[in-house]
């Protein structure tokens, strides 16, 4: 697995996105082609800004596709850091571990261990019992985000991904308004995996550092609904490590002024609504970033960008 290089400095914006957007193109709202997903990939990485791109995400029925398109813009050198992919379940467990070891064993192959590593896999779970068989399933040594419902037992569920030593996922949202979950709920979340030393991803509807109306898709009549942001999500935990509260985590979840939000040049000042202003200071960052919330996924990584940029961040 490639190792984690450190951050260019130690400025709170650069520990706080530093490889931290997980590019989802092919999926929704953006659901673009495989050729254009990976000439975006591609072209991001080699960008001013690659640095915040983590992983290609792509469904284990498609790395073949993924094979067959991208083999021309992988890299080749020695030495050369290979595109890290990102699996998500088909729903057969099985045919799913065929498929990444063969496309990993393509890649090495042809590509002498540079290329493309498939080195993370996604899938869904309701219950204990299921966390356990899914568990069962994959190989240990295979970097495993298993995506639990938001409504119901969630401390319960992130213990038994706990207990079987994988790693949580939470879907924050979808081309639908009723497809976002509460800010209570995201915020028992992250405490369940505080609680129970649980790393974790989050999906889905985070386009955007702030929170705020967004148009759900890219569709011209667009319906328009409140979404989450990722530094919003990132600030929330390291509230909760701070020793904030839930509720101070929910509140922090839906802040949606700039000016609420300060990322200076040590630390990063958070001001809660009806509370008290904190700052998290880089080795906090730094912790939430490497141990707490790790990625996140997005169908844009220009939004991402461009939207740092003006709020002055990178």
């Amino acid at each position: 697995m490639p190792v984690r290089l450190p951050p260019l400095t130690e400025q709170p914006a650069r520990l706080l996105l530093e490889d931290l957007i997980d590019y989802a193109g092919l999926f929704p709202p953006a659901q673009l082609s495989m050729a254009a997903a990976v000439r975006n990939f591609a072209h991001y990485r080699a960008g001013g800004h690659g640095w915040m791109l983590g992983r290609f995400v792509c469904s284990a029925s498609m790395l073949k596709t993924f094979s067959e398109t991208a083999d021309p813009l992988l890299p080749r050198d020695d030495g050369a850091i290979p595109w890290r992919i990102a699996v998500t379940g088909s729903g057969n467990v099985a045919s799913d571990m065929e498929a990444i070891a063969a496309f990993n064993e393509r890649h090495r192959v042809c590509f002498n261990e540079c290329g493309a590593i498939a080195d993370s896999y996604e899938l869904k779970a309701g219950s204990v019992k299921e966390v356990e068989d899914l568990h069962s399933a994959v190989p240990e040594n295979l970097l495993t985000y298993i995506e639990l419902p938001l409504d119901t037992h969630v401390d319960e569920l992130v213990a038994a991904v706990a207990g079987v030593g994988r790693r949580a996922k939470m879907r924050m949202g979808g081309v639908s308004a009723n497809a976002f979950p509460q800010a209570a709920n995201v915020a028992a979340f992250l405490r369940a995996c505080l609680d129970h030393q649980v790393t974790s991803k989050a999906t889905a509807g985070l386009h955007h550092p702030l929170s705020g109306p967004y148009r759900l898709t890219y569709e011209d009549d667009a319906p328009t609904g409140r979404m989450f942001g990722f530094a919003n999500l990132l600030l929330s935990a390291a509230i909760m490590v701070n020793g904030g509260s839930n509720t101070d985590a929910a509140r922090v979840l839906e802040i949606s002024h700039p000016d609420a939000l300060h990322v200076g040049e040590a630390s990063v000042v958070v001001s809660i609504p009806g509370g008290d202003s904190v700052h998290i200071d880089r080795s906090l960052v730094q912790h939430v970033r490497h141990q707490v919330v790790v990625s996140i996924g997005s169908c844009s990584f220009t939004e991402p960008v461009h939207e740092s940029t003006e709020l002055d961040w990178i």
